[in-house]
C-alpha cells in the first residue's frame, strides 16, 4: 500500500524542543512513512479524536556523532579506570579473544540499542569490513569515517578499499597517531569533515615534548615521529588540515583557551566539538571542560565512543553528564549540533515539516530549571 494511503499520526504534548526555542502546546502531524506534514500548536488536544499525547518535551531522533559501532563486542573486556595508555594497551590484548560471529552479534544488538535510544543518526568510525551488513538493514542512519593510523604506514591505501561503501569518508585518527605525509594527503582530499580524536589526554600534548606514556610507549615499541616540531596536536592540526576544511574534534577532554584560539583563529569552515563524557571517565576519570567550551560559544555535539569504554551507545546518557546545562542547550548539542556536524541537517536535527527526523519525547524534568533530573527518561514515539 502507498505510505500515502495510511493514516497519519497527530502527536501532542507539553513542549517541543527547537532550536529556535522550546514551543508550548505542540501538534505534530506525521505521515505513515515518518515524514513531518505540519507542526502547530493545540491548547485542547484531547478534544481531537485520534490524538496521541506523550507528557514532556518533544524533539527529534538524537545524533550520535562518535562512536565506534565496530568494537561493540568489548563491552566490559577493558577495565574501568586503566588510563589512556593503559586502554590502548589492553585494546591490542583483548581484540583477538572474539570470533567474527561474536563480533557481528554485537553489532546488531549495538544498532538496535541505539534506535531503542532515540539514536537517529551515527558518525560511526570503522577500520575494517564488520559494520557494513547491519548499517545497511538500519533504521538508524549512517556516515561511517574510514579511520586511517599507523606510525609505520606511509599513505592510506590500506583502509581505501572500505570507501566502497556508501556514505563513507576518509578521517586521520589523531594528530599523534599518523605520520606527516598521510596526515596531510588526507586533509586535502575530499570535502567530508574529518573527524579527528583531539586532546583526549594529557599524553598528546606529552609527546610532542618527547615525554609522558605515550612517548613512552612508542620509544619501547621503536615508534618514530616526523610531526613533533610542530609543539602541540593544536599546532600540528591548524598546520596540516586546510582552513576551509570541516572538522569534527573528538572528546577535547584537555583544550585550552590557547588551543581554542589557534584553531578557531585558522578555520574558516565549521569547526564541530564532539564531546563523550561517559567513555572518559570510564577511561581516566577526565571530564571536557564543558564550561570553557561554552565561554567560547563553541559548536558542540555529542557521542558515545565505543562499548568498550562505555556501558551503553545512548547519546541521552551522554547528556546527562551535563546536569548544569539547560535541555534546550543539550538538546542543540545532542540534535542539531550533531546533525550539523554529519552533514544530515537537511532532514534531522529539527522537527519541522518535510523532515524525517524521528520524534523522541523526554519525560521527568525539572521544568522551573529545565534541566534533567534523576528521573528523566527518553522514549522513542517515532
Amino acid at each position: 500500500m502507498n505510505s500515502s494511503a495510511q493514516p497519519s499520526r497527530r502527536i501532542a504534548s507539553n513542549l517541543l524542543w527547537t532550536p529556535q526555542g522550546l514551543v508550548r502546546n505542540p501538534l505534530v502531524e506525521v505521515a505513515a512513512d515518518g515524514r513531518v506534514l505540519s507542526v502547530r500548536t493545540c491548547s485542547a488536544p484531547d478534544r481531537m479524536p485520534g490524538t496521541e499525547f506523550y507528557s514532556g518535551v518533544l524533539a527529534p531522533g538524537l545524533v550520535n556523532a562518535h562512536c565506534h559501532l565496530e568494537l561493540s563486542y568489548l563491552r566490559g573486556a577493558i577495565p574501568e579506570g586503566c588510563g589512556f595508555a593503559g586502554f590502548a594497551g589492553a585494546m591490542g590484548q583483548v581484540r583477538e579473544r572474539f570470533g567474527p560471529e561474536e563480533r557481528l552479534r554485537a553489532v546488531a544488538a549495538a544498532d538496535a540499542a541505539m534506535w531503542q535510544a532515540g539514536v537517529q543518526a551515527v558518525g560511526d568510525i570503522s577500520n575494517g569490513d564488520t559494520t557494513f551488513s547491519v548499517k545497511e538493514r538500519s533504521r538508524v542512519a549512517y556516515h561511517t569515517f574510514i579511520e586511517f593510523f599507523g606510525l609505520r604506514l606511509a599513505s592510506a591505501d590500506s583502509v581505501r578499499p572500505l570507501l566502497r561503501h556508501p556514505h563513507t569518508s576518509l578521517t586521520p585518527h589523531s594528530l599523534y597517531s599518523v605520520q606527516d605525509a598521510p596526515l596531510r594527503a588526507i586533509a586535502a582530499e575530499g570535502a567530508a569533515p574529518l573527524s579527528v580524536h583531539f586532546m583526549e589526554s594529557p599524553a598528546e600534548s606529552e609527546l610532542f615534548v618527547r615525554r609522558g606514556p605515550l612517548w613512552e610507549w612508542y620509544r619501547k615499541v621503536g615508534f618514530t615521529c616526523d610531526f613533533l616540531h610542530y609543539g602541540s596536536p593544536a599546532e600540528r592540526l591548524v598546520a596540516s588540515v586546510p582552513r576551509d576544511r570541516r572538522v569534527i574534534l573528538v572528546h577535547n577532554c584537555c583544550v585550552t583557551q590557547r588551543d581554542i584560539d589557534l584553531v578557531m583563529n585558522h578555520f574558516t569552515a565549521p569547526v564541530r566539538w564532539c564531546l563523550c563524557p561517559r567513555s572518559n571517565r570510564y577511561i581516566s576519570r577526565l571530564e571536557p571542560p564543558v564550561e570553557l567550551l561554552r565561554r567560547n560559544r563553541l559548536d558542540i555535539c555529542l557521542g558515545t565512543d565505543s562499548l568498550a569504554s562505555n556501558d551503553r551507545l545512548s547519546v541521552f546518557e551522554e547528556m546527562r553528564m551535563f546536569p548544569e546545562v539547560p535541555l534546550p542547550e543539550l538538546l542543540s548539542w545532542a540534535a542539531e549540533g550533531g546533525a550539523l556536524a554529519l552533514d544530515m541537517d537537511d532532514e534531522l536535527g529539527e522537527v519541522a515539516p518535510g523532515r524525517r527526523c524521528g520524534l523522541t519525547v523526554i519525560s521527568g524534568l525539572d521544568y522551573d530549571t529545565m534541566r534533567l533530573t534523576p528521573a528523566s527518561r527518553i522514549r522513542r514515539i517515532l
